[in-house]
């Protein structure tokens, strides 16, 4: 499935890239420009330029640059396609996707299908809720946790009527199938696999207040339900079983809303239940997440390393809570889960501590976000209560108590990839132990260090390599000129760039339809390049363009084909000498060092003398 070229071309025409960016964060005139502190780094003077001329924008602290999907992307955290459904959506353009084998149509109509009935389905629970009257004692029960009608509406809260064919029979009059409504979770049956058996669907939640779950660009792809009233043997909350739209373990609830607070916190807030959530996020405290369910997944580590370097898992006192806290635990402990991941990927991971019969939507509403702030900062690292829970629940006068603790501890400890906080670690483990830090470290598995430096390997950022000056030039003469491109394209450009090094970029370049006037064409071009290239791209779009186009680009194409040609004349000049050449090789290598001299003498005429 692909978008087309021209519909790229279209959005990226649609979309300035000043008025874009200038919706996420202020941008002040500088000259032709604009210019704003860089949200990629942290920095005192402003060095992200933005260029209306060029439609790019280029940060000359970091290096983070591109085209306007590229800005949406990594501000959004998001992939291409989904950058660009979200500015053709915002300048009202319908994007229509192609598709491919027949399988991959019906996944995508699937998909799209079920995206439809989710948002629809929302807004038929959050009428319930805020106009019908089967929703007022919800609306109560909402009101008591500190639930405004405004927040609701924020939030998009409904409400499941206690029937049992209530939101079925309402999907059925809008064309909804029963097998498509079994199929996204809103129906189930007593048993599972009769699908086809519209008699014996009825609705998965009822009598509940009813959490759109949202992917991370905000559409609706799943539902969690509360109970209106606690029933004996009823889950208080009711997840969608996993779908072709929903798996769980990879979504964290909130995180369309809460994303940006994360990357600006560095720092995000892990709480147990929507409410929870909710609470803070309306408080004021913004960098929060809920895991599906009650355990952090390792997948939602890899999630949150994409916006954040702290994790704070801040879950309920009750027996629950701390049971969530321990599957957590477990998770980040587990070598081949998150616990690798989270330090594989530099997570740090601190306990947040709610007092006995509090939550954190409670403790907020009693202490006030100050007072909840401070217990976040003052919040022990994973490993200081790690060791201190431990330790509690170990007999440390056992020997072969201690020692199993020991071997545990330092399994876990050789995946931190860090030497001076494993050693730090290793002291405060050691300690707490009582044993000698040299003994501790000999429990150490070798093995497991080593793979934690090659993960550390693996995970090092590629960087495109900057091209050598003069491909450089003719790569900013190509982009920014038209008569400079012409020229290069009128020349046997594909022969001799065969020959240069680094100069993949300029065949690219050279090989594309881009037209150096037109924004919107670069950027569609800039779409094809992996985020290296397009950073380079866009420091040499904001590069000052040298005087005397025509002259330069012959000037500097002369000097790549001389020394490709020199190159090939010391290689015919080498291999002519060799012994055992036969005299029709012989013959054939003078013709081509003549040939080659003559080219090398064309080439080394004065600028302006002609083509090649």
């Amino acid at each position: 499935m692909a978008i087309p070229s021209e519909t790229i071309e279209q959005v990226a025409a649609a979309n300035d890239v000043v008025e874009v960016i200038g919706s996420y964060f202020p941008l002040k005139r500088a000259g032709t420009n604009f210019k704003a502190l860089c949200p990629f780094h942290q920095e005192k003077t402003p060095s992200f330029t933005v260029s209306p001329n060029r439609q790019t924008f280029h940060c000359f602290g970091c290096g983070a640059g591109g085209s306007v999907f590229r800005f949406v992307m990594d501000y959004e955290h998001i992939d291409f396609p989904s950058a660009v459904r979200k500015l053709a959506a915002r300048a009202g353009i319908t994007v229509v996707e192609k598709r491919g084998a027949s399988d991959e149509d019906r996944q995508y109509e699937t998909r799209k299908n079920l995206l439809k009935l989710h948002a629809e389905a929302a807004g038929w629970f959050h009428e319930n809720l805020i106009k019908k009257e089967i929703g007022e004692p919800a609306r109560k029960y909402l009101k008591q946790r500190g639930i405004t009608r405004e927040i609701a509406k924020r939030w998009q809260l409904g409400y499941a009527p206690d029937e049992w064919d209530a939101f079925g029979g309402w999907a059925r009059a809008q064309g909804y199938d029963t097998r498509e409504l079994i199929t996204g979770g809103l129906l189930k049956t007593k048993d599972e696999n009769e699908t086809h058996r519209r008699q014996s669907a009825y609705d998965r939640f009822r009598d509940r207040i009813m959490f759109p779950i949202c992917n991370d660009i905000g559409e609706v792809i799943a539902f969690s339900g509360r109970l209106l009233k606690d029933e004996e043997g009823a889950a208080k909350y009711l997840n969608s079983p996993e779908t072709p739209l929903f798996r769980k373990g990879n979504v964290l609830f909130g995180l369309h809303k809460s994303k940006r607070a994360l990357i600006e916190a560095n720092c995000a807030i892990v709480c147990e239940g929507q409410l929870d959530l909710i609470s803070l996020f309306e408080a004021g405290i913004t960098n929060v997440v809920a895991p599906q369910g009650t355990a952090f997944t390792d997948n939602q580590a890899r999630i949150l390393k994409r916006y954040v370097d702290e994790v704070v898992l801040c879950f309920d006192a009750d027996a629950a809570g701390m049971k969530a806290a321990e599957r957590s635990l477990e998770a980040l402990l587990q070598k081949d889960r998150a616990w690798f991941n989270a330090f594989a990927y530099e997570l740090t991971v601190r306990i947040a501590e709610i007092p006995a019969g509090e939550d954190p939507d409670s403790l907020i509403q009693r202490e006030g976000k100050e007072a909840f702030e401070k217990r976040i900062a003052e919040a022990p690292e994973f490993f200081d209560y790690w060791i201190a829970r431990s330790a509690e629940q170990t007999d440390l006068t056992s020997i072969t108590a201690k020692m199993q603790l020991a071997r545990q501890m330092a399994v876990a400890l050789s995946y931190t990839r860090d030497p001076f906080l494993r050693g730090e670690l290793a002291s405060k483990v050691s300690a707490r132990l009582g044993v000698s830090k040299s003994d501790f470290e000999t429990l150490l598995p070798k093995q497991q260090r080593e793979r934690a430096g090659t993960v550390e390997a693996a995970a090092a950022p590629s960087s495109a390599p900057t091209p050598a000056h003069d491909i450089a030039m003719l790569c900013l003469l190509a982009l920014r000129d038209g008569v400079a491109r012409n020229f290069l394209r009128a020349q046997r450009w594909r022969e001799i760039l065969e020959h240069v090094p680094d100069a993949d970029i300029l065949v690219r370049i050279l090989e594309s339809e881009l037209q150096p006037d037109d924004p919107a064409s670069l950027n569609a071009f800039m779409a094809t390049l992996s985020p290296e290239e397009e950073r380079l791209i866009s420091l040499w779009l904001l590069q000052k363009m040298p005087t005397a186009t025509e002259t330069m680009v012959e000037k500097w194409w002369q000097g790549i084909c001389q020394g490709v040609v020199r190159r090939r004349l010391e290689t015919a000049k080498n291999r002519i000498k060799l012994p055992e050449l036969s005299a029709g090789e012989i013959v054939n290598l003078q013709k081509q060092i003549l040939d080659l001299q003559e080219q090398l003498h064309e080439f080394s005429r004065p600028v302006g003398g002609g083509g090649t």
